[in-house]
């Protein structure tokens, strides 16, 4: 075997720390990264999730000392671009910052070959990196101003709402608040946020289910309303706004939640080292700022945690998307 002056270097680097318990893996794995790292993100450019990939992107890469770029690999659902990922080689080159869609599209998607995973077996959690409630909001042009009239209204005549897309948790939420409140609140779906978003602005449908970053600057002008959220307690986005528990609507709370993850089998050194720079990072103010105007707040913690949620999702909603009858387009 041929050894570079790199690989001599660090194995005489981990024989002298061995005394102190120092080394813990073979020497070689102590050089990653040596190239660029790529961030695949299953959706198109300009989302959110995407926004905050690149942001973690750029300060990945001054603690890393290696690029750290993002690429987007959109298409059914992000089916797609995880799918990829699943597939990738394990080496900490190849990573996924997915939103919590990836524990539900594989339910609500028609499969085709090559364009599938199981997310409890094809992935290695790294970090949980955000949290974003999601809200109930009107169009102030026209729709109810605040739960107990919509509900009023929503037994008198047909109501409508808008999702980024069927199958989205913001579907699945829709779904849930029907059958807990005794409505039926018809499904409009739209292709992403922003066109969801603009039709309630213009008047086309009066409600959404929705995170909040789109609608803040909306909110905060006076052409919507923010109805209720739908989490355990009220949000520190938006804390005027009362939860639906508050307002008598239980057991409805859908929280979606973004991560970074790798291929299964990706080595617990480089998750360690990931895990530990994006814990740190997450806690950096103009990070956390940052996030904030896409509706999010940092969460972090050990890879557990992230295990933990998306695994809890799967097998939620799988009973929910089932019992409902939910699919994408």
């Amino acid at each position: 075997m041929k050894f570079t002056r790199r690989h001599v270097l660090a194995a005489a680097a981990c024989a002298t720390a061995a005394g102190a318990g120092l080394c813990t893996s073979p020497a070689f794995a102590q050089a990653w990264p040596t190239k660029p790292i790529t961030i695949v993100v299953a959706y198109p450019a300009g989302g959110d999730t995407d926004a905050m990939a690149r942001l973690y992107a750029e300060k990945l890469s001054t603690r890393l000392g290696q690029p750290v770029v993002v690429d987007n690999k959109a298409g059914a659902s992000g089916v797609i671009g995880n799918s990829y990922v699943a597939r990738a080689q394990a080496d900490g080159y190849t990573l996924l910052m997915t939103p919590s869609t990836i524990s539900t599209a594989t339910l609500v998607m028609k499969q085709s070959p090559g364009s599938s995973y199981d997310v409890l077996t094809d992935f290695t959690p790294i970090v949980q990196t955000a949290t974003q409630p999601l809200f109930l909001v009107g169009s102030a042009a026209g729709a109810p101003r605040n739960l107990k009239d919509l509900l009023a209204t929503a037994k008198a005549k047909p109501l409508t709402y808008a999702s980024p897309g069927s199958g989205s948790p913001m579907h699945i939420l829709g779904e849930m608040f029907n059958k807990s409140a005794g409505v039926k609140l018809t499904h409009v779906p739209y292709k992403g946020v922003a066109p969801a978003v603009n039709d309630v602005l213009g008047g086309h449908v009066p409600l959404t289910f929705i995170t909040w970053g789109p609608v803040a600057p909306y909110v905060t002008g006076g052409k919507m309303v923010p109805l209720a959220v739908f989490d355990a307690q009220r949000s520190p986005l938006a804390p005027d706004v009362p939860t639906a528990r508050e307002l008598g609507i239980n057991d409805v709370q859908v929280d979606a939640w973004q991560g970074l993850m790798g291929p299964k089998g990706l080595s617990p050194e480089i998750v360690r080292t990931l895990n530990s720079h994006m814990n740190e990072i997450l806690k950096m103010p103009d990070v956390a700022a940052k996030m904030k105007v896409f509706g999010a707040l940092p969460a972090g913690g050990e890879p557990a945690r992230l295990a933990k949620t998306s695994a809890d999702d799967h097998r939620r909603f799988a009973r929910i998307i089932k019992d409902f009858g939910i699919q994408a387009d």
